[in-house]
């Protein structure tokens, strides 16, 4: 200690001073073997001894000494009580330009001590992204590629700064995307992929980043990683699994990269990975995967493109799978590409194999969001193609009747598809549907939801225009006066909707044999 502090009070006279290389060196080397000997009384007698002010005198005046300078700073701010008079001498400031530097030790030491004292701070962090920090670690990032101990200073930084608007903001206007996919391609060990994962995870908050990740291949890097560590049961595997699979979720969220996604050819990346994984493979692989497709299959245009590349038919092929929860998914995701798409719903309906499926779906008891799912996109193909081919087709693969306990859903919502879709297919071949009908007991089902007070005005309306169709059957419109149905809708026709009102009028006019006004 006592040497330390001659070296201490030598560069406190002379640390200025450029005649004197030799000696600043020396003593800069002597607070380094300090702090490796007594890290606590070193801390206690630098924070005495003011040589920060120094430090930062040596920084911009003293090239030779710099590196040092930068290297004993660096070892003086790992400390957390040493971090607030190195910025009190502006000490980060002066370190800034030196991330310009061509030497490379420079650089190590320059980008440590800065992260280290502005660690946690974020309003020193705003600041350094204010001075255009970001485009230095971008550039050593982009020159120094292959220097290992560089890359990982430069990575800590960008993960400590990411998570700041500001720095995404900064960041979408380099060629950072370009620059993390290559070190995400080049990375061997655990601890690096996942400072890489929390850096890439931050940045697929921004949406330019997504797209620019997008475009830099990054799927393809995730998708070979997954494959490569597919069915390791290591603990640092897992987590680089699931890391991998959350940020593939993370670049599908809005309907502009779901597009760009789709356009790059991520949609058979996917299913490739699904193809492997759907039998034994990681389950965090499958959720994020079958939840980026269903997220690609929501914008319109991503539709007519998904089908014309025949994702349908590689989605169904996948539904061999027994696992619920990825059935669940791969129905959503069919269900996505139906709807509004008269094309999707036909080729969905005319697949006796897929339909036969479905019904064994609508009446599976031990998974409800499978049977939920498989119920609403059997409505789904009947609602979106309107065909009589597709209404036959339903009804030979006996769906009719799930359709029909559908309407008795505790969802509003799934009530509405199911009788919108009944009121379709009767209107279009109300004759082939007709013994179904009666077999289910849907003029019934129709009537309870009509006499039930907590049924939503929208249900009991939709209730209503599905029983003008059904009036058009003799045998149905004799069930319906057999079972009173007219005293129910008389009641209706003081209902406080005005909408469920004038339907009662109307049905009620249509009942009695009057032509509707």
């Amino acid at each position: 200690m006592e040497t330390l502090s001659q070296h201490l009070e030598y560069l406190g006279l002379c640390g200025d001073d450029t005649e004197a290389e030799d000696q600043i060196l020396e003593s800069l080397n002597g607070i380094l073997l300090a702090l490796s000997e007594d890290k606590q009384r070193s801390f206690s007698l630098l924070r005495e001894s003011g040589i920060f002010l120094t430090l930062a005198k040596i920084l911009k005046g003293n090239p030779r000494c710099a590196v040092k300078a930068a290297q004993v700073l660096s070892e003086i701010a790992k400390n957390d009580e040493m971090k607030k008079p190195c910025i009190e001498a502006d000490l980060v400031v002066t370190l800034i330009p030196l991330l310009e530097s061509t030497d490379q030790e420079m650089l190590l030491h320059a980008g440590r001590a800065i992260g280290r004292i502005c660690y946690d701070n974020r309003d020193l962090q705003e600041e350094l992204v204010k001075v255009g920090v970001i485009s230095s670690l971008v550039r050593i990032l982009t020159d120094y590629a292959e220097s290992e101990p560089l890359v990982h200073v430069d990575l800590l930084a960008l993960c400590n700064l990411a998570d700041l608007d500001t720095a995404k903001e900064a960041l979408s206007k380099t060629k950072v995307a370009e620059q993390l996919v290559k070190q995400l391609r080049r990375a061997e060990n655990h601890e690096r992929l996942e400072i890489i994962f929390e850096v890439l995870q931050a940045l697929a908050e921004n949406d330019a980043l997504k797209v620019q990740l997008v475009e830099a291949g990054v799927q393809e890097v995730l998708s070979d990683i997954l494959l490569r560590l597919q069915g390791n049961s290591q603990a640092e595997d897992t987590c680089i699994v699931k890391a991998a699979s959350d940020l593939i979720v993370s670049l599908l969220l809005g309907d502009g990269n779901c597009i760009r996604m789709v356009q790059v050819g991520v949609i058979h990346q996917l299913l490739d990975l699904l193809e492997k994984h759907v039998e034994s493979g990681d389950v965090s692989v499958q959720h994020a995967a079958l939840s980026a497709l269903r997220n690609l299959a929501i914008p319109v245009v991503n539709k007519v493109q998904m089908l014309e590349e025949g994702v349908a038919e590689r989605i169904q092929a996948l539904l061999r799978s027994e696992m619920p929860p990825v059935q669940f998914k791969l129905l959503g995701t069919l269900r996505m590409l139906a709807d509004g798409q008269a094309d999707a719903a036909e080729i969905l309906g005319q697949d006796p194999m897929l339909l036969n499926r479905l019904v064994q779906w609508c009446d599976v008891k031990d998974h409800a969001g499978v049977r939920g799912e498989a119920n609403r996109l059997l409505a789904s193909i009947v609602r979106h193609n309107r065909s009589q081919e597709v209404v036959k087709a339903v009804q030979e693969a006996q769906g009719v009747k799930h359709l029909v306990s559908m309407t008795t859903s505790e969802h509003a919502a799934l009530q509405n598809e199911a009788l919108n879709a009944l009121a379709i297919a009767s209107a279009i071949d109300l004759d082939t549907l007709e013994a179904s009908f009666k077999e289910s007991q849907l003029v019934q089902s129709l009537h309870r939801l009509l006499q039930d007070d907590n049924t939503t005005p929208e249900v009991k309306y939709n209730s209503m225009s599905l029983l003008c169709s059904l009036l058009n059957s003799g045998d149905l419109r004799q069930e319906i006066e057999e079972d009173k149905i007219k005293e129910t809708l008389e009641q209706l026709c003081s209902h406080s909707n005005a909408n469920v009102v004038k339907e009662a009028a109307a049905t009620l006019q249509v009942l009695k044999g009057e032509p509707p006004h």
